[in-house]
């Protein structure tokens, strides 16, 4: 047994909450190394005193099932309810020459000598629990470039503004798009399925894309006014469709009235605090005297320590929520802002609309903001990239992404990663066409994993049509309303897709994952997602051949229903033959119901 792979710690995604009542550990082992794992445990405090002497023997033990595999390790988990919420705990391992005892301290080779070091998890505090808003969970989201989506009101478009898709968009490029334009399409956007709209911001700023706020009270003119605003809001409400706005608190924009008060007064403004200053008077070239995202001098970085600015962020947050009933905040540039400074948005936000859904841009690894205060979930950029690679770019093997996905699955805990943000492209990113290579069976494949996959998943305007586009700012065209220019089929396709993960738990943002995989065939991905009493089994090929996959015991002879076709029924035989380039979508079946009926 290789110890140095053996890892766990009393917190974070190896120790977490479920809920109120139940407790939940994961281990990490070598791969293929260990034959089963379990859990020792029991309240730290049922002991008794014999001949003056503690004595302490934990009386629990549970089985740990494995629940993923990385190409250099595995990770097990179980589940516990401890009647009074603390827990003293170790590992038992074992394979076939040896049983040892993971503690905190260690490894013991028996459990009288490992009773001292026991991990411990104190007390499961209800304030402690990850909540992200519960109708997060059901949610289909739909990302909308307020410039690019409709023109629907030509009486705010400004001066210069292009006819609707004239030309290839550039950075300085206007096109009308606008809050009317939005509420016109509401209807297309409610057959999709869509239950959740993601606007980039939408604050007066100078530029077509907003990032580079002037205003944070203020709607930018050409997008409309705050009762055309509201309007929105309500229609999309009346529809079942929630809201979620972008705001920049790490960085404002070059005619932020403070930062502009500060270029004309320079150490004399009451505003020199408000920013991160190296020296002055202030230049912008050939490098900022001040902080900026990135070295962008229009883009000056905002001092959120400063209790000014953090107060006037905060009543930002707080009044487009109050105002206008909005259902969460998307915050750019997340990581490069305090924690502090976040803890108390959320706090603040919280108090005005408690099931508020806060979402951090962060590319990376994010645990240090999910801890249940500061972020509901970030941009699920991990999940992101062994899907393209694997489906858009085919630099990478079938195993290869299964332990890429399944390692950004275990990064955290489960309940922070069924509120997940799942995306495949964005206003920052080529469109996921452009990267198939306009390979239509290669963007299905990819939005069918999409729509069966744990977390909330999320549709850049345009892709479900089929709209190309490289980075920005090709990737930022406007809308293609004709529908003879549209992909029909592929929209199709994805409204039977987003239908199908609504009625079957199964293919909810909460049902378990478990990758099969394969020792032979690296062309085919198959995935098994659980949710109670209903399992369905997903295959997806990549392959411009048919292939076979081989299938696990427990899932040979299992009566299936195509989701797709409604063939039914059908048997898993020991090996799956998956068509080229084809999608399955099994449910398995249980017999004794389909017999009694």
């Amino acid at each position: 047994m290789l110890r140095e792979a053996v890892y766990h710690r009393p917190k974070g995604n190896y120790a977490y909450p479920l809920d109120h009542d139940t407790l939940q550990f994961r281990i990490r082992t070598k791969r293929n190394d260990v034959d089963s794992v379990y859990l020792i445990w029991d309240d730290p405090f049922r002991g008794e005193v014999v001949d003056h002497v503690w004595s302490w023997i934990p009386k629990q033990i549970e089985e740990m099932n494995k629940c993923g595999s990385t190409e250099l390790y595995d990770y097990w988990t179980v589940s516990i309810r401890p009647r009074d919420k603390r827990v003293k705990y170790s590992f038992e391992l074992r394979d076939s020459k040896e049983v040892l005892y993971f503690t905190e301290k260690g490894f013991y080779p028996s459990l009288d000598e490992a009773i001292s070091s026991f991990f411990l998890y104190p007390y499961l505090l209800k304030e402690d629990v990850f909540a992200a808003p519960d109708w997060v969970k059901d949610t289909i989201w739909y990302q909308i470039f307020p410039e690019r989506f409709a023109n629907g009101d030509k009486g705010n478009d400004i001066q210069g503004t292009l006819p609707w898709g004239s030309e290839e968009p550039s950075e300085h490029t206007f096109f009308g798009g606008d809050f009317q334009g939005v509420i016109n399409h509401l209807d297309y956007l409610d057959e999709l399925g869509i239950t959740g709209i993601y606007f980039t911001p939408i604050f007066k700023a100078p530029s077509n894309h907003k990032y580079d706020t002037e205003d944070y009270l203020t709607i930018d003119p050409q997008f409309g006014d705050k009762e055309t605003f509201k309007r929105l809001v309500n229609e999309c409400h009346k529809r079942g469709i929630k809201v979620m706005l972008d705001a920049v608190f790490n960085h404002c924009g070059f005619t932020f009235p403070p930062f502009q008060d500060v270029l004309e007064n320079g150490e004399n403004s009451r505003f020199k605090d408000w920013f991160h200053i190296d020296d002055f008077p202030l230049q912008t070239t050939p490098v900022p005297t001040y902080m900026t995202f990135g070295y962008t001098h229009t883009m000056p970085k905002l001092n959120t320590a400063n209790e000014e600015v953090r107060s006037y962020l905060l009543e930002v947050g707080r009044y487009w929520v109050k105002e206008f009933d909005i259902d969460g905040w998307r915050l750019d540039v997340a990581n490069e802002v305090s924690h502090d400074f976040w803890r108390g948005f959320r706090k603040e936000v919280k108090k005005v609309k408690p099931d508020l859904y806060i979402l951090g841009e962060i590319w990376h690894d994010a645990l240090p903001w999910l801890q249940g205060d500061q972020f509901d979930a970030v941009m699920n950029y991990p999940y992101t990239s062994p899907a393209l690679d694997f489906f858009a770019k085919g630099s990478i093997t079938a195993i290869q992404f299964a332990n890429q996905t399944t390692d950004a699955y275990l990064m955290y805990p489960k309940p922070v990663m069924d509120a997940a943000f799942n995306l495949l492209g964005s206003h920052d990113t080529p469109r996921i066409a452009t990267l198939c290579g306009n390979d239509s069976r290669k963007v299905r494949a990819l939005f069918t994993f999409l729509l069966t996959s744990p977390g909330t998943p999320c549709f850049y305007y345009g892709d479900e049509i089929g709209m190309t586009g490289a980075m920005d700012p090709g990737c930022r065209k406007c809308m293609e309303w004709d529908t003879e220019k549209q992909d029909r089929e592929l929209l199709t396709f994805i409204t039977e897709l987003i239908d199908l993960r609504k009625k079957h738990r199964a293919l909810s943002s909460e049902a378990s994952i478990e990758f099969i995989q394969s020792p032979i065939e690296e062309d085919v991905i198959g995935y098994k997602r659980s949710c109670g009493d209903e399992t369905v089994l997903c295959f997806l090929s990549r392959s411009d051949s048919s292939k076979s996959l081989t299938m696990p015991d427990d899932l040979i002879g299992k009566t299936v229903e195509d989701l797709l076709t409604g063939e039914n029924p059908l048997t898993v035989a020991s090996k799956m033959e998956v068509e080229a380039f084809s999608i399955k979508i099994l449910r398995i079946v249980d017999d004794s119901k389909r017999r009694n009926n």
